[in-house]
């Protein structure tokens, strides 16, 4: 079971779906609907904690959380299906590599051990910040690139 406390969904869930679902705008090429971008984060970020509540291993949540994803981009954000499943994938493949950035310079520059760290949640969520702030900043640099060269568009 992947529990996390009600911290870590206030410190790191709400802006990890924050971060998805800009995402998404961006690699949908779409500008931002303010009331569908936080309706879907708010229904990821709860769905998110209420999936880690539920006695899976790993792995099945982030199908879960993909799934999820989908249809909120889908019903939400009225995004087609199809260029949905494509965002929901290279986002779930980006956020997969900046955590994996991470954990490489946790264990081999820092020196330490990740079952330590993740046996307390303030360590947890102090060490694996860097993979949601480099892929945030990857996104953010994404977006203005197309925003400076007028490529979005309203769905």
């Amino acid at each position: 079971m992947l529990k996390v406390s009600f911290l870590e969904f206030i410190i790191r869930g709400i802006p990890e779906s924050l971060v998805f679902f800009f995402a998404a705008y961006a690699l949908t090429k779409n500008k931002i609907q303010y009331n569908r971008y936080l309706i879907s984060v708010v229904l990821l970020s709860v769905s998110v904690y209420l999936i880690r509540l539920l006695p899976i291993g790993n792995g099945s949540n982030s199908i879960l959380n993909l799934i999820i994803f989908i249809v909120l981009t889908v019903l939400v954000n009225k995004f087609p299906v199809i260029q949905s499943i494509k965002t929901g994938i290279i986002i779930m493949i980006l956020e997969f590599i900046c955590e994996g950035i991470n954990v490489f310079f946790i264990q081999f520059i820092l020196k330490k051990d990740l079952n330590e760290i993740f046996k307390d949640s303030i360590l947890k969520m102090l060490y694996t910040s860097p993979s949601l702030i480099i892929f945030a900043c990857i996104i953010i640099i994404y977006y203005i690139r197309l925003w400076k060269r007028k490529e979005l568009k309203s769905i």
